[in-house]
């Protein structure tokens, strides 16, 4: 398409020119291209030029970054001679600083080493370390080379890596008094709620042979046992904001994280605390700990355990009742005195018609392996063997180790019909209502989706550092990442992924010219704007920074 001019003689003999939107069609007939009239914008000097520049400006916003710069400075009559030069992704930065000076994680940072003397600025080398994991992560050495040429980040310039390894030994140096000053900065901003967080660890493997005091071999949820790990612990509010971090040994007990965390949360004040963990924690020395001081619990059960009080739980007789979201539950209490348990079991109509499908396919696959293994003359007791060891379908066979025939487990499949769509929670707080208990339970999918974002989306690993107090530091810049996040998230509905895909469309470009150089962003998309909105962060300024050519501002 292009704007085509086009002239005619009026009665009066004037000669009017007239501007139109056309686009060049071949025609069939003539065989040759011709001019087909798009809009017309009528009498060239009755056309507002202003109107025909927005509409120019407006075209930009499809263009890549750096053509949509260049279009922008040839449209602008104040452009004067200033050639377009080069030009750095800027909108994801941007919302990030913003947050970052919102929730004043800045000045919690710079008043943390006040009296400390520092050449270079801890603050902004620590906020381009979390810029950088959620924007680019990377080795800390990837860092420095990000930041020189490959982004912009509001008042961040260049800053060598020792810097940023400076920087990490103050942040952990701080680590303590920052992590619960910014919970309090956090949490009141946004009106958290704080009385039921969500807790869970994780485990991150280092890819080197050996163990030292810190990085130890434990029970590996990347089943990974053979190399050495940490753990990793966060707690989560149930809006899915991440307030607190651990690190520990990789070896280190379910018990200590559990005491680490109650005696860390209780120091903070928050009142009642309702800590809310998976089945892998559960056991009575965990759940003793959970309940010290007044505190409470929501745990997972496994059911298939065979504990007595699951399995009083399980066959207690009694009606569901439906609460929301296609889910039933049924209260039930085991035991009286001290050894009282409260129970909730819950259970899914679709989930359990899904299990049932799946479990008749299963055996239906198992009773046609059975008679295909009895046709056998030859290795039946090996295939015999190989199907009663299987992961799955062993489950639902017996295997007569005299004879070396098989025959379906009945009980077996009695006892899955009974769990299907079914699981069990257990909690030490009768003031909860039983709606309260299952949502809670399922919150804790927050915590499991913010360890999969710090895996994938700021990649946690591979950790680069040996030293205990440098994975901390590098630990704790994913979690202020996280938190970023989330917070933009929280308020804009949108996934980052999303956020930062539509937000990366805006560079800031540098332009020279004679006169100096010129710092200026692209224009605002609608999209970008609504995101900008809805992260109550105001729109960077159109032009950032005007330098005369000497270094002098103008």
């Amino acid at each position: 398409m292009y704007l085509r001019s086009t002239t005619r003689t009026n009665k009066t003999g004037e000669t009017v020119r007239y501007l139109q939107l056309a686009e060049s069609v071949r025609d069939p007939k003539k065989g040759y291209p011709v001019a087909k009239v798009v809009y017309n914008f009528g009498r060239a000097d009755e056309v507002d030029e202003a109107s025909l520049r927005r509409l120019a400006k407006s075209i930009t916003r499809f263009l890549s970054p750096e053509d949509a710069l260049e279009t922008q400075a040839e449209l602008d009559p104040a452009s004067g001679d200033l050639r377009f030069v080069e030009s750095f992704p800027y909108g994801p930065a941007y919302p990030l600083a913003s947050l970052w000076h919102e929730f004043g994680l800045d000045a919690v940072i710079m008043d943390l080493v006040k009296d400390r003397k520092f050449s270079a600025p801890v603050e902004r080398a620590i906020l381009a370390m979390v810029a950088g994991r959620a924007l680019e992560p990377g080795s800390k050495r990837a860092t420095a080379e990000w930041l020189d040429g490959h982004v912009a980040i509001p008042d961040v310039d260049q800053i060598p890596l020792h810097q940023l390894y400076r920087a990490m030994d103050v942040l952990i140096e701080a680590e303590e008094d920052l992590q619960r000053r910014v919970f309090e900065r956090v949490a009141h901003l946004l009106n958290l709620e704080v009385d039921l967080l969500f807790f869970d660890t994780t485990s991150t493997y280092f890819e080197t042979e050996g163990e030292d005091e810190f990085r130890r071999r434990g029970h590996s949820k990347d089943s990974r046992p053979d190399l050495a790990q940490v753990v990793i612990g966060l707690a989560v509010t149930r809006e899915g904001i991440p307030i607190r971090v651990w690190t520990w040994p990789g070896n280190t007990t379910d018990v200590t994280r559990i005491k680490t965390v109650r005696e860390d949360l209780r120091g903070w004040r928050l009142g009642r605390v309702v800590q809310v963990v998976d089945r892998g924690f559960v056991s009575e020395a965990n759940l003793r700990e959970m309940t010290r001081g007044g505190d409470h619990y929501i745990a997972g059960v496994k059911m298939r355990q065979g504990s007595a009080g699951v399995e009083e739980a399980l066959s207690r007789p009694g009606r569901f009742r439906s609460v929301r979201d296609n889910i039933e539950v049924k209260e039930i209490w085991v035991g009286s005195g001290e050894k009282r348990q409260r129970f909730v079991l819950v259970r899914n109509p679709k989930d359990a018609e899904r299990d049932r499908k799946t479990r008749e396919s299963i055996v239906k696959h198992v009773t046609e392996a059975m008679a295909a293994i009895r046709e056998l003359e030859v290795g039946h007791v090996k295939a015999a063997c190989e199907l009663a060891a299987h992961e799955v379908y062993g489950r639902y066979v017996r295997l007569n180790e005299k004879t070396g025939r098989l025959s379906l487990n009945r009980e077996r499949i009695r006892e899955e019909e009974r769990l299907d769509g079914k699981y069990l929670i257990g909690t030490s707080d009768d003031t909860l209502t039983a709606e309260d208990v299952v949502l809670g339970y399922r919150q804790l999918l927050e915590v499991e989706d913010a360890f999969r974002t710090l895996k994938t989306t700021l990649e946690l690993r591979p950790l680069y550092h040996r030293l205990e107090n440098r994975i901390r530091a590098h630990v704790v810049l994913c979690w202020l990442a996280l938190m970023l996040v989330r917070i933009a998230e929280y308020r804009t509905g949108e996934t980052w992924t999303e956020i930062r895909h539509e937000l990366g469309r805006m560079h800031l470009g540098r332009f020279e010219g004679d006169a100096g150089t010129v710092w200026r962003r692209t224009e605002t998309r609608p999209a970008q704007a609504s995101l900008f909105t809805a992260m109550k962060v105001a729109e960077p300024p159109v032009v950032l920074r005007i330098e005369r050519a000497r270094g002098r501002a103008m």
